[in-house]
């Protein structure tokens, strides 16, 4: 499948991309905007990205094989990794769930649509609009794609026209998106633009910036900051920045009967998307004192590891990144030789994945791609002095526990912090309702208008 050249990302390599364009292009985008998307309703538009999800989980979908096709050696995933990925996304972007994210953000299936009302409101005498960007500028960073999709979606549910400025090289999986939009809906699809270019080219980048009235930008704690500096004044800044998660399994399921489910689970979630995404555990803390001891978990995980690999691969890395798993094996390796409280699995003859053992609470971030800490505690409070130094930047925990004692944990991690906590196993896969570090997603983008009704006399 050839796809035709609708986007900058697109244009032949030869071509240079110039701020001229990018501003003629924002110009463009707002017109659409004003023509094919202002006016259109919140069903409408929750109708036609739900059919759009639909056609991805087909496998004869065209932008689907493709994607399956190139992604492997743009993105650097296996076609079983990026296709179990794209599955989860995609089955989750129902009628039923975008429906639930736009009543749980806005607290009014038509808020989008015209002056309503909440119980609230109602009492008080007033209504209210909520109105998102006229033009949505994004940048992306790294390889998922999630990410990426998800904000075109929001930008699509708040009427917002949107510039996408992805990361060299990674655009492929938004571009299919756009495309496969312009099948179903191609007037929707005339409201995207997506481009690529190095991070830092400031003269393209103010550009965007001047056309743009709300920025949303991910990645380093850093270049976000950098990036907020340079915001010309009346241009809103929504940053999402580096996180990390973990997981967190009680001891009342570590019997014989419940191990070999809680093991596949803690997998899932450690071989998703290659374990990069800020989803993604960097340690599971496994509480002493069960029917199996946390070294026996962590052994059994190395075992399920070692079979996901025959039919989901993690897929070749570049050297660096080999070079700097080969680098903590070798470290752990000399700990364990010398250690009981360490011990170390890994695939033979490949970095696919590694599981290191410890007796030591503390978390030290993982080098990812499949490399998992497994540490031993006596409860959670020793799991969260672990992490305590990274309080701030957890995402996630995925909790496997049963009954009022799942409820407990679950309402200690909050008081802690956690922006989300989810069943072991779906950390990677959360709903569109997701509070992104604890913020409404939809609700950070809009803008509200209030009308306070006159009195009836």
């Amino acid at each position: 499948m050839n796809l035709p050249s609708y986007f900058l990302a697109e244009l032949p390599e030869r071509a240079i991309l110039t701020p001229a364009m990018v501003t003629d292009a924002c110009v463009t985008l707002k017109a659409n905007r004003r023509r094919y998307l202002a006016e259109r309703t919140t069903a409408d538009l929750i109708e036609a990205i739900a059919a759009v999800a639909e056609d991805w989980l087909d496998p004869a979908n065209p932008f689907r094989r493709v994607a399956l096709e190139r992604g492997p050696e743009v993105l650097g995933f296996s076609e079983p990794t990026l296709a179990a990925g794209l599955d989860d996304f995609f089955a989750s972007l129902t009628r039923e769930n975008l429906r639930a994210l736009v009543a749980q953000d806005l607290a009014h299936p038509q808020r989008l649509d015209q002056l309503t009302p909440d119980d609230t409101e109602t009492r008080a005498g007033r209504v209210s609009l909520a109105h998102g960007p006229e033009l949505l500028a994004h940048v992306t960073a790294g390889r998922l794609p999630n990410p990426a999709l998800m904000s075109l979606i929001l930008g699509l549910l708040t009427r917002s026209a949107q510039f996408m400025k992805c990361a060299s090289g990674t655009s492929l999986l938004p571009r299919l998106f756009a495309h496969s939009l312009r099948e179903v809906e191609a007037k929707l699809a005339a409201c995207l633009e997506i481009a690529e270019w190095p991070g830092g080219t400031e003269p393209l980048e103010n550009a965007l910036w001047a056309q743009a009235d709300c920025v949303l930008a991910m990645g380093g704690d850093d270049t976000l900051a950098a990036l907020r500096r340079r915001m010309p004044p009346g241009v809103r800044f929504l940053g999402y920045g580096h996180r990390l998660s973990f997981g967190y399994v009680a001891q009342e399921v570590l019997s014989n009967h419940a191990l070999p489910g809680v093991v596949a689970a803690a997998a899932r979630d450690v071989v998703a998307w290659n374990q990069l995404g800020c989803l993604s555990p960097h340690a599971i803390y496994v509480e002493a004192g069960g029917r199996n001891p946390p070294e026996r978990f962590a052994e059994a995980l190395a075992g399920e590891l070692e079979r996901l690999e025959a039919g989901q691969p993690r897929g070749p890395l570049p050297v660096a990144e080999a070079a700097a798993i080969a680098a903590r094996r070798a470290f752990y390796g000399v700990r364990a030789a010398h250690s009981r409280d360490t011990r170390m699995w890994c695939s033979a003859d490949s970095t696919a994945w590694t599981v290191v053992f410890e007796n030591v609470p503390r978390l030290h971030p993982s080098c990812l791609n499949r490399f998992i800490h497994v540490k031993a505690v006596s409860g959670v409070e020793e799991a969260l002095e672990g992490v305590d130094v990274f309080r701030n930047q957890v995402s996630t925990v995925g909790l496997a526990a049963t009954g009022s004692r799942e409820q407990t944990l679950a309402l200690r991690l909050a008081r802690w912090g956690v922006p989300r906590i989810c069943p072991l196993g779906r950390m990677q896969n959360p709903p569109p309702s997701w509070r992104h570090d604890g913020r409404p997603a939809l609700g950070d983008l809009v803008r509200w208008t209030d009308w306070e009704l006159p009195a009836r006399w």
